[in-house]
């Protein structure tokens, strides 16, 4: 397996982005790893030459790729600008997104927070517009702690696309994937600077295969930091969903969540209360393990549209934990349904537009 020396000393004869130095003397490298075979490579260059240093991105990852021992290469441009930030009210104009070829709608699902159960609804989400009859796709934006690959049952690694070009996203229950956790080991830690992760990102949203797609589902990373504003940023979001226990400490980070997206101009579908209530499966009774209602409370004092209600429920722990949510595992139990009507109402605020969409429904047996 090769080395990140062994790496630097391949590219010593590899120019880096003045078309001079080699890369490795260049300055240009914002970070390298390697981990079981596979290589991550990111370029600090000048945003306005990106495109123009694309054939020396390509050129470095094959170098790389060709080395003994090496399975997988990622390089990344990472933008960063060396200019002087503005003085005083003056505010840099953020870029404008561009829309993704065959890619319909974009969905965010964020939470202000971790351990609110975020991947897993977002997993669900998924899975539940699959069953109303919509194209959907996942992208796993949670860079630093990936979700989908345990969530979808995946452990393969996505190929290359019949371009040559693009990676073709990998596919369950009728629904595209793509994760950072397809590439590394699982467990494994991703020490990345905010450039990288904005780079990987986008390499994600704009170098996969993604085909077309009526909804792409982003499972976005909890908290409100340079990840977040980079997808808010760089993709036409369609709007968002908050994920929020009933909890006073999730909804203070809720709140930060939706500010976040109203600051960026990226509409609100709503809020969601995950972990609500858990029902006894032995004798039935109910308890509210995190109060109840702070959610629907928390939407409708800003404003914004309340989505439903998700238990707390041993059943999809089970089916997440094994890598067969509850909507494709038990498509008629009463959490199925949570899920389902989650799916139903954010499908209903996308298509407005259009009216009502009639669309198949799909059942998994």
């Amino acid at each position: 397996m090769a080395t990140e020396q062994e790496i630097l000393a391949a590219l010593e004869s590899t120019p880096g982005p003045d078309g001079r130095t080699p890369l490795p003397r260049s300055g240009a490298i914002d970070g390298l790893a390697v981990r079981g075979g596979k290589a991550f490579l990111a370029i600090r260059v000048d945003p306005a030459r990106a495109e123009a240093l694309e054939p020396m991105r390509a050129a470095v990852e094959a170098k790389i790729k060709a080395l003994p021992g090496v399975v997988a290469a990622t390089v990344t441009l990472t933008a960063e600008s060396q200019a002087p930030a503005p003085r005083g009210p003056a505010r840099r104009r953020p870029p404008e997104a561009q829309a993704i070829p065959g890619v319909a709608r974009i969905v965010a699902v964020a939470s202000g927070k971790g351990g609110v159960g975020k991947s897993t609804v977002a997993c669900n989400l998924a899975l539940g517009l699959t069953r109303l009859g919509l194209k959907v796709g996942v992208l796993d934006a949670d860079v630093f702690g990936p979700s989908m690959p345990r969530l979808f049952g995946l452990a393969e690694k996505p190929s290359v696309a019949s371009d040559g070009q693009k990676l073709k996203p990998l596919e369950k229950f009728g629904v595209k994937l793509m994760s950072i956790g397809f590439l590394v080991e699982e467990g494994a830690a991703i020490v990345w600077r905010g450039p990288m992760v904005a780079s990987a990102l986008n390499q994600f949203l704009r170098e996969v295969d993604w085909g077309e797609l009526d909804v792409l589902v982003v499972d976005m990373p909890p908290g409100t930091g340079d990840a977040q504003l980079t997808m808010a940023q760089s993709a036409p979001l369609s709007g968002a969903v908050i994920v929020s226990t009933p909890q006073d400490l999730s909804l203070i980070d809720a709140r930060r969540g939706m500010a976040m997206f109203k600051q960026v101009n990226v509409p609100l579908i709503g809020v969601v209360e995950n972990m609500s209530y858990f029902i006894c499966p032995h004798c039935g009774g109910r308890t509210d393990v995190f109060a109840h209602g702070g959610a629907r409370r928390e939407a409708e004092a800003h404003g914004a549209p309340f989505l439903g209600e998700i238990p707390l429920d041993v059943v999809i722990r089970e089916t997440s934990d094994g890598g067969a949510p509850v909507v494709v595992s038990a498509p008629n139990s009463p959490q199925a349904a949570a899920f389902l009507a989650l799916a139903e109402r954010v499908r209903a605020a996308l298509f407005a537009d259009e009216g009502a969409r009639a669309a198949p429904r799909i059942v998994f047996e």
